[in-house]
């Protein structure tokens, strides 16, 4: 894939994460994950934009019709809507999802894997111009520690309005040590969705979108001093300790990813119920495990603008907070 293309891209690394920048055998320098800025201003009211909205959710097994209703917002300013979910419960938030969205979208495609699900919704009676709809699953070793709560990743390949899409909601393994473990899961993914179908998402894609619960921790620092900071809203100084931004930097995962600022808190862990981090004996760093990346292939001629990355603060029924973004593409003028 190459790099993105149309957008306004700035570095967030720290002298400490840039030293471990380091060169392939063919001297090529990795650019890691590249942090993009936030436009306000959407053309939503052109013909010629392709909004996408993304939304990602670890649901702990738990889930309500207002916690859906707050996933999709009340303003649809979107055409496009994808919704990966992790560890979903066992009754149909499916259905929820198109109850919520009725009046204005319909289902173009749904993948699941047991707790691994993912749908993607475009506007009413738009189905005959979604194109080359095809889904796939890939699981991975764990299990979340439950029965029926799958590690692995799940992924729609989609094309509307000529621009062709791949959408793949993950689940990686826990616990801040599993780092390479992670990495290996991601490279699993990116090699198997697909791969009966020559891997078109890879080769033949507009637009990648990863999203889901990756599990990627702060690491080189302890709870009490990321809560301090956290609590005097300077979580923007965490970036540095996160490992995905570390592990992009080295080049193991997601190597030339887009992605917006890290500006809301870290996702993970909360206690249920509330807006407060754990306070369970194991009082666990909190960290942004919930992300959402994409990459836009550089020949495809599309023009991409972000116009929010945030999180969901008002959704209290899981220890994760949703997260979710706003995507507009537009074909470029010949």
């Amino acid at each position: 894939m190459g790099n993105c293309s149309g957008l306004h891209c700035r570095r967030e690394r720290s002298k400490e994460v840039k030293k471990d920048r380091r060169f392939d055998s063919m001297g090529t320098v990795h650019e890691g994950i590249k942090t993009v800025d936030i436009e306000k201003v959407c053309e939503f009211s052109t013909s010629s934009v392709t909004c996408v909205c993304i939304v990602t959710w670890n649901m702990n097994g738990k889930a309500s019709s207002g916690d859906m209703a707050e996933l999709i917002g009340w303003h649809r300013r979107f055409d496009i809507l994808a919704v990966g979910l992790q560890e979903v419960p066992k009754h149909d938030v499916g259905v929820q999802l198109q109850a919520a969205l009725a009046e204005t979208h319909c289902l173009l495609a749904a993948a699941t894997m047991q707790s691994l699900q993912l749908f993607v919704f475009g506007p009413k009676n738009s189905e005959p111009y979604a194109k080359e709809t095809r889904v796939d699953k890939h699981a991975v070793r764990g299990c979340g520690g439950l029965v029926g709560r799958k590690k692995g990743a799940v992924g729609v390949h989609i094309e509307f309005n000529g621009i062709r899409m791949v959408f793949v909601s993950c689940h990686l393994s826990a616990h801040a040590r599993n780092v390479e473990e992670r990495n290996s899961q991601c490279r699993h993914i990116s090699h198997s969705l697909f791969s009966g179908d020559g891997n078109p998402w890879r080769r033949h894609c507009h637009v990648t979108v990863w999203m889901g619960d990756l599990n990627y921790r702060l690491q080189g620092i302890s709870t009490h001093p990321a809560r301090s900071l956290i609590r005097k809203n300077l979580h923007n100084l965490l970036t540095s300790k996160d490992q995905l931004l570390r592990e992009a930097e080295r080049g193991e995962v997601f190597d030339g990813y887009c992605e917006g600022s890290l500006s809301f808190k870290p996702t993970y862990k909360y206690n249920v119920g509330s807006s407060n981090y754990d306070t369970s004996y194991k009082v666990r760093v909190p960290s942004w495990t919930d992300r959402i990346l994409f990459k836009i292939d550089s020949s495809s001629g599309i023009d991409a603008v972000l116009h929010a990355y945030e999180s969901i603060d008002r959704v209290k029924t899981s220890d994760h907070k949703p997260v979710k973004a706003h995507l507009c593409l537009k074909v470029k003028s010949a």
